[in-house]
């Protein structure tokens, strides 16, 4: 059983891990034994998580790069390549949301304006997702083998009260896994997704947690909505991710959304 989730001679590129959770999924594949590639914008974050990994036993280097730009992903794609070898697993874990696509309280949709929709379709779909799929993928076609990983999300599911640009594009991004899954099926690579609950970290905590920990109004809400009663911790993407990522574990495993999520998508009342 240990040899089903052995990633061993695999080479992962993070997208986004210089992030909670993608910094976790990052960690999750290094232990699991394949060389990993944290990528992202950050480089102070993006090597503190390399020392980690590298402490921990396991082999990564960080790799900068704009996930909005063709050639920046191409240049990080031959990086990866020229140090640890050709990327077999992609986590597209780069995202995110923004003011300007969100209906404020009490608000009107109708006063969303395009640049800011357009900026979180941006975040998600195009770099978060289409432009590394592009780039990433094509090698992967072309070597008949990998593992691509988009993150989806609840909203993905059943659109978020007031988020609806997020809630619209992470729709999008599970759609366009399943098509890729369709499209690449035979072609040896496979394409799924991992739905998050609701974790706690840079860019949602201050809508959950207030300051002294307690949960905000909109926090409470959730938790109230979750079988398990609270929210998730990043460490708990780790076994999702690794059984994704392995061939031997998933092989015949394409085109799903995997949910982890403390049961919230199981209460409709």
């Amino acid at each position: 059983m240990t040899n089903l989730f052995d990633l061993t001679g695999e080479v992962a590129a993070v997208l986004g891990g210089t992030g909670v959770l993608g910094g976790a999924m990052a960690d999750a594949l290094a232990a699991a034994g394949a060389a990993v590639a944290v990528v992202g914008r950050s480089e102070e974050r993006g090597r503190e998580r390399v020392r980690a990994i590298e402490k921990a036993g396991g082999r990564a280097i960080f790799v900068a790069a704009d996930a909005m730009s063709r050639d920046s992903l191409a240049a990080a794609r031959d990086a990866i390549a020229a140090q640890l070898g050709s990327v077999t697993v992609l986590i597209n874990g780069a995202g995110g949301n923004k003011p300007e696509g969100t209906v404020p309280p009490g608000g009107d949709f109708c006063t969303v304006g395009l640049d800011g929709w357009n900026a979180v379709f941006d975040l998600n779909l195009v770099g978060g997702t289409l432009l590394p799929c592009q780039i990433f993928g094509a090698k992967m076609v072309e070597a008949g083998k990998g593992s691509i990983i988009n993150i989806a999300s609840m909203a993905s599911i059943t659109p978020l009260s007031r988020v609806v640009a997020y809630s619209a594009s992470k729709a999008a991004v599970l759609n366009l896994t399943l098509w890729l899954a369709r499209e690449w099926a035979t072609k040896g690579v496979r394409v799924n997704a991992i739905s998050p609950g609701f974790f706690p970290a840079e860019q949602n905590r201050r809508m959950l947690l207030r300051d002294d920990g307690t949960y905000t109004e909109r926090g409470q809400a959730i938790i109230g909505h979750t079988p398990m009663g609270r929210f998730g911790t990043a460490e708990e993407l780790a076994g999702a991710t690794v059984w994704l990522a392995s061939s031997r574990a998933s092989g015949f495993v394409t085109g799903q959304n995997i949910v982890v999520d403390g049961g919230f998508s199981s209460v409709t009342i």
